[in-house]
């Protein structure tokens, strides 16, 4: 694969210069290391949900029904202004995380449980389908979305460590992940790509690289004509 340049890259599988790919999935999946695997192949920039910055994250782990509601607005305005810096740029990024799963699971999910109340909730997805399900928001021309099994999403979340991660409870994990499989079946807002990351791996093996892209070229021509 090296004896290519990502120019020639992109031309050959033909995936234009000014597309917008979005990377998909559940907590711990693998969204950051597909999304700049992806990026550097295809020489695009990377869009990388912002944590670190997020001054409710830590606070939402600890008392959810407290936070709940101002973490979802933070992170809708977060990636709301996010993805009209990409399109304002003129395209050309892999974007670590959906705008979409934010009101389709986590806003849902912490409503059902008890944790918003049915006037934040509804202030929460009145706020989202203004800004975001209008024929004037930018729509990104595929969603890959990262799939695995449960335990081996399990695994990879206590891999990593994190804190806020380690102390939540698996119960929560695995009503977060059966939310993702729900609704990426139904999602409709742009194509939809599904890879299992364990039968792909874009970082080592460069078979798996020349069928991403190959199905990605296939599902971006096709989202594009359906706009025309």
């Amino acid at each position: 694969m090296s004896v290519f340049s990502k120019s020639s890259l992109r031309e050959q599988y033909g995936i234009p210069s000014n597309a917008i790919i979005t990377v998909g999935g559940t907590v711990g999946v693998g969204k950051s290391t597909f999304t700049r695997a992806l990026a550097d192949l295809l020489g695009f920039r990377v869009s990388v949900e912002k944590v670190d910055n997020n001054p409710y994250l830590n606070r939402f782990y600890q008392d959810l029904s407290r936070w709940g509601f101002h973490l979802q607005i933070f992170f809708l305005a977060e990636r709301f202004k996010e993805q009209k810096r990409i399109f304002e740029y003129g395209g050309g990024f892999v974007q670590d995380r959906s705008i979409y799963e934010d009101t389709g699971i986590f806003a849902k999910m912490l409503y059902e449980q008890g944790h918003m109340t049915e006037e934040d909730y509804r202030t929460y997805t009145g706020l989202f389908e203004a800004m975001v399900m209008t024929p004037y928001f930018p729509h990104p021309d595929v969603l890959v979305y990262l799939e695995a099994s449960f335990e081996d999403v399990l695994e990879r979340v206590r891999e990593r460590g994190r804190p806020m991660e380690q102390q939540t409870p698996i119960s929560y994990w695995r009503d977060l992940y059966e939310r993702y499989e729900q609704w990426i079946n139904t999602f409709s807002s742009c194509p939809v790509l599904r890879i299992n990351i364990n039968e792909y791996d874009v970082v080592k093996d460069e078979r798996s690289v020349e069928v991403v892209l190959e199905r990605l070229a296939e599902k971006i021509e096709l989202g594009r004509k359906a706009r025309r």
